[in-house]
């Protein structure tokens, strides 16, 4: 389940994830970013997240070109040892921030 937040303020949506984050995730996911601009900052909250695979790294990677590529603002918050390990495994901290 995905569910999409946003603090008009501080312009930064915020992607809460629980569950298997797969690809039965992606339309989903897409939906929960495409409705932001370009230079909306993103959160995504990872720590209800029990299971990542390859696809949702790929979906990590659109939602950062969606959001502006090099110039994005994108934190991983929450993200357990097993999570973790996956997104460091494909060396995300170089395109991610985390929390």
């Amino acid at each position: 389940m995905i569910i999409s937040q946003f603090d008009e303020k501080a312009n930064t949506a915020t992607l809460v994830i629980k569950g298997r984050f797969d690809y039965a995730c992606q339309q989903a996911f897409r939906d929960g970013f495409s409705r932001h601009p370009k230079g909306t900052d993103f959160v995504v909250d990872l720590k209800d997240v029990s299971y990542i695979d390859s696809s949702a790294l790929g979906m990590l990677l659109l939602l950062r070109d969606h959001a502006g590529g090099d110039g994005a603002t994108i934190e991983l918050k929450g993200a357990s040892d097993f999570v973790g390990s996956a997104l460091k495994m494909a060396r995300f901290e170089r395109l991610f921030s985390f929390a």
